[in-house]
């Protein structure tokens, strides 16, 4: 029997990180942030991410290591993820992970593909048909050649559906077969995922957005302009940090920057069920309110402790 990970997994604002902390404190949790933001300093209000008092009390990787202007990816993040794992195993506690990234969570415990180099030729060629032809002809294309990968790419996502191209036509192979080459992991991992009603769920985000500029998001994109960083680093190109470079820069006035982001962050949950969805290992809790909250942890706690997910 292998070892066994706990990953609590959900929608922004679904309250993985309160759930998370409940289980933590109860199960002698260190917790493994699958969150692509939370890593940098300075993103603290727009990241939602973990108090000091929290961090004080549990133990957090992959949160505040990173200058915003440093790049980091899934497959980074998948090399000190699993690394950290182990010794989180060999210090004798519980790795738990808590976030809301579905390609960091799948590259961590399911391995990740990083394929080859970037063919700077094939890939201007893509990029070319994708302006001239729309992003539907490259669909097309990767359905015939890829339809596994096809099947799970949104339209929205040019990169990916331009990669998945590029990776076929350098090796002659679907990136969907690469992905099954993929690094097994040492331990097995217990996906559960919090579910709210779509309409509460709307109705959280907005209060988080509210919540972030009542607490300082507009100082804390300032703070991050005066010390050099802009939209051109990776990390501040994401929701909540884009729209208020875009205010500060005059293009949007302030009632359209946070309804745009409350438009934005609603958009970006609907995608993240959509990924989770497609994962049949997931099970769902209902929550209704935060009140069920330590209810929640509890059911999440026995589900894990009656788990027994053998090796293959």
């Amino acid at each position: 029997m292998a070892r066994q990970v706990l990953a609590i997994i959900g929608p922004t604002s679904s309250g993985k990180s309160q759930v998370g902390m409940i289980v933590a404190e109860r199960m002698n949790c260190e917790i493994i942030s699958a969150d692509s933001r939370q890593i940098y300093k300075y993103l603290d209000i727009g990241t939602a991410k973990p108090t000091v008092n929290d961090c004080n009390k549990i133990v957090h990787h992959f949160v505040d290591e990173l200058l915003p202007d440093q790049d980091f990816n899934a497959g980074e993040y998948l090399k000190q993820g699993r690394n950290r794992i182990e010794e989180i195993f060999n210090r004798g506690r519980q790795p738990l992970i808590v976030g809301g990234s579905g390609l960091y969570i799948g590259a961590l415990v399911d391995g990740f593909f990083e394929g080859p180099q970037a063919h700077p030729e094939i890939r201007s060629e893509l990029e070319d048909r994708m302006q001239k032809e729309g992003i539907e002809s490259l669909v097309n294309e990767l359905r015939n050649v890829d339809p596994i990968s096809a099947a799970k790419m949104l339209p929205s996502n040019t990169r990916r559906i331009v990669r998945a191209l590029e990776v076929y036509k350098i090796t002659g192979t679907p990136i969907s077969e690469h992905h099954k080459t993929k690094d097994a992991a040492s331990f097995k991992t217990v996906f559960v995922g919090l579910m709210w009603e779509r309409k509460q769920l709307y109705k959280r985000i907005d209060e988080r957005v509210d919540w972030m500029f009542h607490n300082g998001l507009l100082n804390e994109v300032k703070n991050l302009i005066e010390m050099g960083y802009s939209l051109k680093n990776n990390s501040l190109q994401t929701v909540g940090y884009q729209e208020v470079f875009k205010f500060f820069e005059g293009a949007i006035s302030f009632e359209y920057m946070v309804e745009l982001i409350k438009r934005n962050s609603r958009r970006y949950a609907k995608r993240q069920l959509t990924w989770f969805r497609r994962d049949e290992r997931i099970k769902w809790f209902d929550i209704k309110s935060e009140s069920d909250f330590d209810m929640v942890a509890e059911k999440i706690i026995s589900h894990f402790k009656n788990s027994v997910v053998f090796s293959e």
